[in-house]
C-alpha cells in the first residue's frame, strides 16, 4: 500500500495530479478569462448555451484555456469528447475517428474533436476533416497558436467560425491563484503562508500563461519550508529559484517600474548603448511585458530623435511588430536592435517642443475660427460665405509655395518646429530656412 503524504488528503482526492488539471473548471461559470466570447451575453456564451455550436478554430498564445474550454463545450452540449494532435495521428487514425463519430450521429449522439495544435496537421490531414464537417458528424474544434489565415486550409477555415482567445491578464491569474488556493482540489486544506506580492510576481512571470501561473505556485508550495506551526511558508528565495528570475518582485506599477524605464529613456537619450541594453534586460528579466517596452520606444523615436533620423521610428515600429508575432523569449532581440539603434541615432527634441508649445497655445488662448481662404467650400451658401476665397493651390505655382496664412490672426508669425542641426534634421532646417525666407519677400 502507498504510504500518505502530505498532499493526500482525507478527502480521498489524488494530489498527485498537476495542480493544473486538478483545477481544470468543468463549466462555463468556472472558467476564468475570455470575457469578450464567454461573458454573459457574449456570442461564444450565447452559442453554447442555445446549443447552438458549429464547428470552430481557438486561436490564441498556449495556456488560456482553449483545450478546457472545448471540453466544457463537449459537457454542456452532451457531445462526446474526443482529443487527438498531429504528432501521434495520421489519415488511418483520423478515418477511423470520423466513422466513429457517423456511427454515433446515426444513433443521435454527437462528438466534439477537439484537434489539438490544427496548424501541424498537414493538407492530407486537413483535408481528411472536410465530409466529416460538412455531414455534421463531427463538431469539429481545433486550437492553434498560429495565425489560421495562413496555417489552415482555406477550403476547412471557411467551415469554420474563428475565436481569438487572449493572453490572461493579471488579474485574472490572480484569481486563479487565489482559487488554487482555497480549493479543496488545490491547496485548501492546507496552510500555506504565501505573500500577495508573491502571488502578483507569479502573475506576472506567467504572462499570461495560467498553466504556467499554477506550475509555478505548485513548485513553490512542495518547496516550501514548514515552521514551528506546521504551516507551509514560500520564502522570498524559494519563489525566486521556482521562477528562474533575479529581478523576483519587480512591480510593474510601482517605483521600481518606473525607475526602470526612467533609466532606459535616459541611456538611450545619453546615447549609451550598453547602459540602455543592461536596463532593458533588467526590465524583461523582472517580467515586464516587451510590448510596454516596444512601445516606449516608438515613443522615444518621435520625442527624441524625430527628423534627426526619421528611420529611427521606422525601427521602433518594426520592433513592436516583431515582439507582438514572436513573444518572449524570443524577441529580445529585436528590442535590443532597436534600442542599440535609438541610442547612437542623432538626437533632437524640436517635434517634442513643437507639439508641447501648441498644446500650451491652445490650452491658454479661445479656440480661434479657421481662416476664411483655407476653409473648405463644398456648397453655394459656403461660397456666398466667402469660405475658400483666395485660396491659391501650391502646386499650381513654380515655386509650389504660396504666402497665403493658414495660422489664426492672433498667432500669425508663431513658430512652433524649430529645427535643429542634428543628423538629417539639419537639410530640413535649411529647407525651412529657405521657405521662410522666400514667404517674406514682398
Amino acid at each position: 500500500m502507498r504510504q500518505m503524504s502530505l498532499f493526500d488528503m482525507a478527502d480521498g482526492c489524488d494530489r498527485s495530479a498537476p495542480l493544473a488539471s486538478r483545477l481544470r473548471p468543468e463549466s462555463l461559470d468556472e472558467y476564468v478569462g475570455q470575457d469578450h466570447l464567454v461573458g454573459r451575453g457574449m456570442i461564444l456564451r450565447q452559442l453554447i448555451e442555445r446549443d447552438q455550436v458549429s464547428s470552430m478554430i481557438f486561436w490564441g498564445p498556449p495556456g488560456v484555456g482553449k483545450t478546457t474550454l472545448a471540453r466544457i463545450i463537449a459537457r454542456q452540449t452532451r457531445a462526446e469528447f474526443v482529443e487527438f494532435s498531429a504528432v501521434n495521428s495520421g489519415i488511418k487514425e483520423i478515418k477511423e475517428i470520423m466513422n466513429q463519430a457517423e456511427q454515433s450521429r446515426r444513433m443521435g449522439m454527437r462528438t466534439l474533436l477537439f484537434a489539438d495544435e490544427i496548424h501541424r496537421f498537414n493538407k492530407a490531414q486537413q483535408d481528411a476533416f472536410l465530409p466529416y464537417v460538412e455531414k455534421g458528424s463531427i463538431i469539429l474544434v481545433g486550437a492553434t497558436t498560429e495565425n489560421p489565415s495562413f496555417e489552415i486550409n482555406s477550403a476547412l477555415l471557411s467551415r469554420c467560425k474563428v475565436f481569438l482567445l487572449k493572453a490572461l491578464g493579471e488579474k485574472d491569474l490572480l484569481k486563479l491563484l487565489h482559487h488554487a488556493l482555497a480549493s479543496p482540489k488545490g491547496f485548501g486544506n492546507l496552510d500555506i503562508a504565501v505573500k500577495e506580492d508573491h502571488l502578483e510576481a507569479i502573475a506576472r512571470f506567467a504572462n499570461g500563461d495560467a498553466r504556467t501561473a499554477l506550475n509555478t505556485l505548485e513548485m513553490a508550495v512542495l518547496n516550501g519550508e514548514m515552521d514551528q506551526n506546521a504551516r507551509l511558508c514560500v520564502s522570498d528565495e524559494i519563489l525566486a529559484q521556482c521562477m528562474n528570475r533575479r529581478s523576483l518582485l519587480y512591480d510593474k506599477t510601482g517605483e521600481e517600474h518606473y525607475n526602470l524605464i526612467s533609466a532606459l529613456h535616459k541611456s538611450m537619450r545619453n546615447s549609451d548603448p550598453d547602459a540602455a541594453v543592461y536596463w532593458m534586460c533588467r526590465m524583461l528579466d523582472g517580467g515586464e511585458d516587451p510590448l510596454y517596452i516596444a512601445r516606449r520606444l516608438v515613443r522615444f523615436a518621435s520625442e527624441d530623435i524625430g527628423m534627426a533620423d526619421s528611420q529611427a521610428l521606422q525601427v521602433a515600429v518594426n520592433a513592436y511588430q516583431a515582439c507582438h508575432f514572436l513573444g518572449m523569449p524570443e524577441c529580445d532581440v529585436h528590442l535590443t536592435h532597436a534600442v542599440v539603434y535609438l541610442a547612437m541615432a542623432p538626437k533632437s527634441n524640436a517635434l517634442y517642443r513643437a507639439c508641447e508649445s501648441a498644446k500650451e497655445d491652445i490650452r491658454r488662448m479661445p479656440a480661434e475660427p479657421v481662416p476664411l481662404q483655407i476653409r473648405n467650400a463644398p456648397t453655394n451658401l459656403m461660397k456666398d460665405l466667402h469660405y475658400g476665397e483666395g485660396y491659391i493651390y501650391a502646386h499650381s505655382t513654380e515655386e509650389k509655395l504660396t504666402r497665403m496664412r493658414c495660422l489664426p490672426d492672433t498667432l500669425a508669425g508663431k513658430r512652433y518646429y524649430e529645427p535643429t542641426e542634428e543628423g538629417q534634421e539639419k537639410k530640413v532646417k535649411e529647407r525651412l530656412e529657405e521657405i521662410l525666407e522666400w514667404k517674406s519677400r514682398e
